[in-house]
């Protein structure tokens, strides 16, 4: 490609993906769709004494935060609660958006009913439902900070788009 910054048909894999490189502009389009309509999201933790978890986790977003709720008891429920960010990684290995993001934690019944009602409607999970183990649930809400998003490696220039929690592009 000449002097074209988007991709053409010849550029085009059969799974729909370009073999260029992206640009930014479209790189956030892709992670704002993918915020839009996927459900699971892995959330990478760690533990006061540095121990990694990860652990996917169905969300869903408002066009400014993530909400997820798991056990407080977890392992991840008590990090994300003594640590107060997340690291959030959306999408497949080779079509990523890796979001930092500041945690604030909620109980199961400080969240707006109608904003509940939605994250059980989308994700099909409903955590304000007493468990059949009587683990009581919070929800945690993420407020994005950071965003990196990128296929290969030829995109890993310019893969930062979001920083201090306002859009680069």
């Amino acid at each position: 490609m000449t002097g074209s910054s988007t991709a053409t048909e010849a550029d085009t894999e059969a799974d729909g993906t370009s073999s260029a490189p992206r640009p930014r502009p479209l790189r956030r389009r892709d992670t704002e769709h993918r915020l839009a309509h996927d459900v699971d999201v892995w959330v990478a933790t760690a533990s006061a004494d540095g121990v990694p978890y990860l652990v996917p986790l169905s969300f869903d977003w408002d066009g400014e935060t993530l909400l997820v709720s798991t056990p407080a008891g977890s392992p991840t429920g008590r990090n994300l609660a003594a640590r107060g960010t997340v690291r959030l990684g959306l999408g497949p290995t080779r079509d990523v958006s890796m979001i930092d993001g500041d945690v604030e934690v909620l109980e199961i019944d400080a969240l707006p009913r109608e904003r509940a009602d939605r994250f059980a409607a989308r994700t099909g999970f409903d955590p304000r439902t007493p468990s059949t183990s009587g683990t009581p649930y919070r929800w945690f809400r993420v407020t994005p900070r950071r965003v990196q998003a990128w296929r290969e490696a030829d995109e890993l220039t310019g893969r930062e788009l979001m920083r201090d929690g306002g859009w680069t592009c």
